[in-house]
């Protein structure tokens, strides 16, 4: 593959660890992503072991990511996670940075903040994503109604004019229309897109391509991985959709 004629405005099947290796250093101006949590809840390649109660129930049980295995063993998970920052902040310009989607959580008695993910990165800021509405089948917890943005920036990073009026809580519904079973909303990832001056905006884990409709809408340029060939199809699908 060629840089840029054969990443930009594309969206490529495959690992993104491998084709990001053949993404130059400190090219992407912005990097936008929500990857899987591994909260093992989902039907994954038709394992339901660690379905519990009322979640066999579910609607969500009919659905689960096509070419990901959302059970890997957590310490796998996190040294995957690193690596993928790693890479991704490589291909970062000086003045770029990471807007990265992820889920705090209490596991067996342990609050995960994913700051292990994030170890030894520029942590600038956590942005909440304040969500409207949710499932919740456990009766020993309050439904949960946020999630959490990093901002990884590079040094010379800064918001466009006037994005800073956002805040750092930003109440965003979740997407409910998807056939993608951890659909990213449209209007979250076009807050994000929308904050740099950058042309160039990553997603390593497209999923449904929202990360890249959003470049599309407000004129940017973007480059989409995912591992699954089906959610790149239906992907280049959506976008094309939109003149």
């Amino acid at each position: 593959m060629i840089f840029p004629q054969d990443f930009e405005n594309k969206i490529i099947c495959g690992d993104c660890l491998e084709v990001m290796k053949e993404i130059p250093d400190e090219s992407i101006d912005l990097v936008v992503t929500s990857p899987p949590y591994n909260l093992g809840i989902r039907k994954t390649f038709g394992n339901t072991q660690n379905w519990k109660g009322k979640w066999n129930k579910s609607k969500l049980q009919s659905v689960g990511y096509d070419q990901h295995n959302d059970y890997m063993p957590e310490d796998q998970y996190i040294a995957w996670q690193q690596k993928v920052l790693a890479e991704s902040f490589r291909t970062l310009k000086k003045t770029g940075a990471i807007f990265y989607n992820h889920k705090w959580r209490v596991q067996k008695g342990i609050f995960q903040q994913r700051t292990d993910i994030i170890k030894g990165l520029p942590l600038r800021q956590i942005i909440i994503w304040k969500k409207a509405g949710g499932i919740n089948f456990n009766e020993g917890y309050f439904l949960p109604t946020y999630e959490v943005i990093y901002l990884l920036a590079k040094p010379d990073f800064k918001l466009a004019p006037k994005v800073n009026r956002y805040g750092d809580v930003w109440e965003i519904t979740q997407e409910r229309d998807s056939w993608h079973p951890a659909p990213f909303p449209l209007e979250l990832a076009s807050r994000c897109v929308e904050s740099t001056v950058g042309s160039l905006v990553l997603d390593p884990f497209i999923g449904s391509g929202t990360v890249a409709l959003a470049c599309k809408k407000l004129n940017k340029k973007y480059i989409g991985i995912d591992i699954s060939q089906e959610y790149c199809t239906k992907a280049e699908e959506r976008i094309s959709s939109v003149v």
